[in-house]
């Protein structure tokens, strides 16, 4: 009998030895959620010794965001089912917050019968902190990138802003263009000054003049005040004009005169006004060529030409889709106040392979899409907006054509253009295919040369 019982208390002893040399901080509850054992690594992480935890209700001890309403342990014990690696955080004896992923399960003893629960926490600090070492790492001002050329772009940036010389960025719809004129203003000298945005292309013609050089009381019918335009707000800072390909001629003259004689005249006015503003300029387009049709001034082209930078796409640096999907993840937690971890292998393997005509704008709705419709700890396919999902399903079918099938579809498509003089909506309508479909199927077929 005294061998039996010293056998039984060995077994404990090194069960209590073995648990100690866990990394993860390990503890059991009874039925009514007091803490019964309490090993090293969660005296550890929660800087509250054995001897204070045991004997004390688990959520007095480990003060967690998840313990009032969603309990791990409670959730076992009302379902019988284990949580695993759910992500949450714990308040330490310090008050620091500490971030940990949790798994639990209910204990039975040798009869079945429920007796108990047991949660194993692992820390997750020194993973986070590497995590943003090597998001800062790849961040510069509000861009996020690891590509080479942006990269590239990041070391010449700080000598750009030292200057007051005119910068034209030159990008696609969606690559950021105007976060690279914010970080130029935000590391020049003028960074306490003000940051104007203007999108040229949004205003009309005949305001745009008005807008950006202001008027005087009296200058038209409805002038019955003065009004400042948007280079004397800028007044010690930078303006950013967005689409200057769109900037008519009468108004590029204007802008020409600034530049060269640092002065300007509200409309209606008498007298200049003298311009301390640095000029950074945006479009989508070739100015170069449409200065040589003519669309647009060649001496105001050479002026705002003076350094150029050039972003790439989306689909030239897609090495920054997951870094970019990380980024997108954390700011709309913090915006709809959700959870969401991750996205799943399969949306990311899809996001990868998808040529992002709208770049950067165009992920980062497809990731706020997501967010509206998950309500779980990870986005995946069901979450995508509906075409992302159908021309998935699309591809997996057309996968399994054989070659032979794939060109008869070719040649389908290019014959059905040919009958609509290449008009994609009605070509869409006698394929019975969406058109952004149709679209896809043309780029892929090589059909837009």
């Amino acid at each position: 009998m005294q061998r039996k019982q010293h056998k039984n208390s060995l077994t404990r002893d090194y069960a209590e030895i073995i648990l100690d040399c866990v990394a993860d901080g390990v503890f059991t509850v009874d039925n009514k959620l007091i803490i019964t054992y309490f090993n090293k690594a969660a005296e550890r992480i929660s800087g509250i010794s054995k001897s204070k935890a045991i004997g004390q209700f688990c959520f007095d001890v480990l003060k967690s965001n998840i313990c009032e309403t969603e309990c791990p342990i409670r959730f076992s014990f009302s379902t019988g089912k284990e949580i695993i690696d759910k992500h949450k955080n714990i308040l330490r004896v310090d008050g620091k917050k500490i971030p940990i992923t949790i798994s639990a399960s209910i204990l039975k003893d040798k009869n079945g019968k429920m007796i108990g629960g047991v949660e194993t926490f692992r820390d997750l600090s020194k993973i986070e902190a590497l995590e943003k070492a090597i998001h800062k790492q790849y961040t510069f001002e509000d861009i996020i990138s690891k590509n080479h050329k942006v990269r590239q772009i990041f070391n010449i940036l700080p000598n750009i802003a030292e200057s007051d010389s005119s910068v034209l960025i030159q990008g696609e719809s969606g690559t950021g263009k105007e976060l690279f004129a914010r970080a130029l203003h935000n590391l020049s000298h003028r960074k306490n000054g003000p940051f104007i945005a203007v999108n040229c292309g949004a205003l009309p013609d005949n305001l745009l003049e008005s807008e950006l050089f202001g008027y005087v009381k009296g200058a038209f019918t409805d002038a019955k005040k003065n009004k400042p335009g948007r280079f004397e707000l800028a007044n010690g800072g930078s303006i950013f004009l967005d689409e200057i390909d769109s900037m008519p001629i009468s108004t590029q003259v204007k802008l020409l005169r600034v530049l060269q004689e640092k002065e300007f005249e509200p409309l209606g006015a008498t007298h200049s006004i003298k311009s301390n503003v640095r000029i950074i300029s945006a479009t989508k387009f070739d100015l170069n060529r449409l200065v040589q049709e003519k669309k647009f001034r060649d001496d105001l082209f050479y002026r705002l030409d003076v350094v150029k930078i050039e972003i790439p796409t989306l689909k030239e640096r897609k090495d920054d889709i997951p870094l970019l999907v990380q980024h997108f993840i954390e700011k709309f937690n913090h915006h709809m106040h959700k959870s969401i971890i991750k996205v799943s292998d399969e949306v990311m393997k899809i996001l990868l392979n998808l040529n992002f005509e709208g770049n950067v704008r165009q992920l980062e709705n497809i990731i706020e899409h997501a967010f509206v419709m998950c309500q779980s700890e990870e986005i995946t396919i069901e979450h995508l907006p509906t075409e992302l999902i159908e021309s998935n399903k699309e591809e997996k079918k057309e996968s399994k054509f054989p070659v032979p099938l794939k060109e008869s579809e070719r040649s389908i498509i290019i014959k059905t253009l040919d009958k609509n003089h290449w008009n994609t909506l009605q070509t869409s309508i006698d394929l019975k295919i969406h058109r952004s479909t149709l679209w896809r199927k043309m780029k892929k077929y090589d059909l837009f040369n």
